[in-house]
């Protein structure tokens, strides 16, 4: 698989955002857990501050608070599967 890039997003509800690949596939990536997880996220706690995510230079989600997510976790979020491929001969 190439390297996978985000090519928008955007806000469904609560802390889910739909989000669709270079690849043409899309999915809704559920973060609640991923936002509650980790302090660098405390900012974006709320509903309000979560929806103001934009799409930084890799391009992916981010946030001005400095917390951001990666395209291959984001895919493997939203689609169920991973973007490494089984390398066994």
């Amino acid at each position: 698989m190439d390297c996978i890039r985000v090519k928008s997003a955007e806000y469904v509800a609560d802390f889910r955002i739909l989000v669709t690949f270079t690849n043409g596939e899309s999915g809704e990536a559920d973060l609640r857990a991923m936002i509650f997880k980790y302090r660098t996220a405390e900012p974006i706690r709320t509903v309000d501050e979560f929806q103001k995510f934009y799409l930084d230079s890799w391009p992916t989600l981010a946030w001005v608070c400095g917390f951001d997510i990666s395209p291959e976790y984001l895919y493997e979020l939203a689609t169920g599967r991973s973007t490494y491929q089984n390398q066994s001969a």
